[in-house]
């Protein structure tokens, strides 16, 4: 057996968790995946990084990141950072050969994606593309099984800012929260659109904010908690919506919103071609939507269930129609960066992805302030 490739988790808030649980599960779903052994934690929050390395096993923890740096018994780091901080962290774990599993949307704009690149294996965030339903869409796709794409809608629309009490934390602040709703959802958006319909080609969108001052936090507001203090503006997106045009010619529409009520999690697409059509929601996150025929008008749409043969289902259920969750998702990807750094090459959304989608995101941001279509090309 090969020496275990040892973790260093960097950030342990919920996502930081998520990763770690991801890491903790890996070998029960892939008993053929490369060896681990978590190493070290690291957080700023007092007592945070020592009660995680209590719960799940690291061998150290430490309030600074730094101290990983260069530790010879970290060979991989995951950072579950805010936006602000994946240039100046991810770029340092770079420069010190420590491969990255890095969430999206990778820094505040595609120059701090861009900055992180290394002789190193670096893994992105985007899970949605590894829902086993996605993975079948994509087949399909690449199949020509519902034509030439012509058109589609994707949607990522969520509640989780909606309350107009909910505390000014950093995900508001351009300088620490970047584009707000864009790099949040819409990155997500992006990689989708990519992963499913090849590259953008041009964009033109509008963006909004809908609540332009939220009460700052206290001393013991957590999360999307009410903040209590004083107001402060929110400088940063709520909603965007975008149109889009493809290299391929489809046009694709694209709606984010972190304030939309009665919206919890409502991501996913309705994609439309020239002889059918795939819809998936990521709430029912198992079943895809497909519509195939000779007849083009009145065509039904049935429902198919991912399974064994589809994407990574086999690997967690061994039947058609048992929920996946998240969760799943995470595992998949800590598989996938694992398998990148024992094999050399990339399995996975990569930086190129978070690169590339942040160019997008960049030009979705120039285009708010011209008023007009930007283009992707070159």
């Amino acid at each position: 057996m090969s020496e275990p490739i040892g973790i260093g988790v960097v950030g342990f808030g919920w996502m930081g968790r998520v990763h770690t649980q991801a890491y903790a599960r890996m070998p029960h779903h892939y008993p053929q995946a490369p060896p681990l052994a978590l190493v070290a934690v690291a957080d700023d929050v007092p007592g945070r990084a020592v009660d995680a390395a209590a719960r799940y096993g690291f061998d150290r923890a430490t309030q600074d990141w730094r101290d990983l740096l260069d530790d010879p018994g970290i060979q991989a780091v995951s950072i579950t950072l805010p936006n602000f901080l994946h240039r100046e962290v991810g770029s340092a774990f770079a420069a010190a050969g420590k491969h990255i599993w890095i969430e999206k949307p990778v820094g505040l704009s595609a120059d701090d994606a861009r900055a992180i690149r290394g002789e190193v294996q670096v893994a992105v965030g985007f899970n949605y593309r590894n829902a086993p339903a996605v993975e079948k869409a994509r087949e399909l796709l690449r199949a020509g099984r519902i034509g030439r794409v012509t058109h589609a809608r994707f949607r990522l629309l969520s509640d989780y800012a909606a309350h107009p009490e909910g505390a000014l934390s950093w995900r508001f602040e351009r300088d620490r929260g970047g584009n707000g709703v864009l790099g949040d959802l819409g990155s997500h958006g992006i990689d989708l659109i990519r992963h499913l319909l090849g590259e953008i080609d041009a964009v033109v969108a509008d963006t909004a904010i809908f609540i332009p001052s939220r009460p700052r936090p206290t001393a013991t507001t957590k999360g999307h908690q009410r903040g209590g203090g004083e107001p402060g503006p929110v400088e940063n997106q709520d909603w965007l919506g975008a149109l889009l045009r493809l290299t391929s010619g489809a046009r694709v529409s694209l709606e984010a919103s972190r304030v939309a009520v009665a919206e919890q999690n409502n991501y996913g697409f309705e994609i439309h071609g020239t002889a059918g059509a795939l819809f998936w929601d990521f709430r029912r996150m198992g079943e895809l939507g497909v519509s195939t025929g000779d007849s083009y008008q009145d065509e039904p749409v049935r429902t198919v269930f991912a399974g064994p043969l589809d994407g990574e289902y086999g690997t967690f259920q061994p039947g058609a129609g048992i929920a996946m969750g998240y969760d799943d998702l995470k595992v998949i990807e800590a598989y996938r960066f694992l398998r990148s750094i024992a094999d050399g090459r990339p399995y996975g959304a990569t930086l190129d992805d978070a690169i590339r989608s942040a160019e997008a995101l960049d030009a979705l941001e120039r285009s708010v302030a011209t008023g007009g279509w930007v283009s992707l090309a070159g």
